[in-house]
């Protein structure tokens, strides 16, 4: 795999966990305030984790046609 398409893959991964957690928000508020916000905050975690993923990806990720 090169690097655009890991990028990609985890930009993927980024947006559709940003529009479960905010969907999971909205749906769990009117019966728990507390679990919605704990989901809340563990789609927030695991977005800044990707983040922090994509930063090392195009720092370390070398092409094989470079020598």
């Amino acid at each position: 795999m090169n690097k655009k398409k890991v990028i990609r893959v985890l930009l993927f991964i980024i947006v559709s966990l940003l529009i479960a957690t905010i969907v999971a928000y909205y749906t769990c508020e009117p019966v728990n305030e507390w679990l919605a916000f704990y989901i809340a905050c563990s789609g927030g975690v695991l977005i800044v984790n990707l983040i922090i993923s994509i930063i090392f990806v195009n720092k370390n990720f070398r092409n094989k046609d470079r020598p």
